[in-house]
């Protein structure tokens, strides 16, 4: 009888051992992982800056912009530097609450990879919000364009102005009519992924966005080969007025 309770308390404890054996394979399986178990490790973090959806089909702004080119350029160019941005703000420790025009407005203070990709993302949201479906003799009303008739000299001269920094924007760059400090319209370009509201840029003036023009080969390339100016023409059958003129009234 002896023996056998002796045998009895020699299989539990082997089986305590056992299982505490195991137990510790178990958590230091996740130091190789490069994880501790501890609670809501396993939430997924969203990125600080994110992609909007797309406001139209990838073809509905044919026949100026082709299909093609649209998507490449939202789901290829344009989430590269929404990519670059969220890495460059986790490397540079951005704080959650900080919104992009607040970076782009103090750039000089940050890396030339948030630079290029803060300005890649924030333009390329404005661009597609300030175009839609083709529509003929398009052009802005009421309040918008009595402001480009009085600091522009007209409409005529406004569209002359904005498509002259579009084709002389030496390499790849942007055309954009903007509202400077004292709240006056202006129209200029930037080269790269710059753009108006940054502290290091060589516009004359500093200004918030109103419209703008992706003169990048990437935009129109695929169409018009090396025809920026045919691309440019047909562009303005594309621009959101409407937008354009609810940006402007909100400032």
């Amino acid at each position: 009888m002896q023996k056998e309770n002796n045998r009895r308390q020699f299989i539990k404890q082997a089986g305590s051992t056992a299982g505490l054996f195991f137990l510790g394979l178990k958590s230091f399986g996740h130091l190789i992982a490069g994880s501790t178990p501890t609670e809501g490790s396993e939430k997924n973090v969203s990125p600080l800056f994110q992609q909007k959806p797309l406001p139209y089909a990838y073809n509905a702004l044919e026949d100026c912009i082709d299909e093609k080119t649209m998507e490449i350029h939202y789901s290829k160019h344009a989430a590269a530097y929404l990519k670059n941005l969220n890495d460059a703000a986790s490397a540079e420790k951005v704080d959650d609450h900080t919104i992009l025009e607040t970076i782009l407005a103090n750039i000089v203070s940050y890396s030339t990879k948030m630079r290029n990709n803060a300005g890649g993302h924030y333009n390329h949201e404005l661009f597609w919000q300030c175009m839609r479906p083709k529509t003929l003799n398009n052009m802005p009303t009421g309040k918008l364009m009595e402001t480009i008739e009085r600091d522009l000299g007209g409409w005529a001269s406004f569209k002359t102005q904005f498509t002259d920094a579009a084709k002389t924007q030496f390499g790849s760059g942007w055309a954009w009519l903007y509202q400077d400090a004292q709240g006056k319209l202006k129209v200029g370009n930037t080269p790269n992924q710059d753009n108006p509201l940054m502290n290091l840029t060589d516009l004359k003036h500093k200004g918030f966005p109103l419209l703008c023009l992706d003169v990048w080969e990437h935009a129109y390339y695929l169409k018009y080969q090396n025809k920026r100016a045919d691309y440019i023409d047909n562009w303005w059958n594309l621009v959101n007025w409407e937008f354009v003129e609810k940006r402007w009234a909100s400032r």
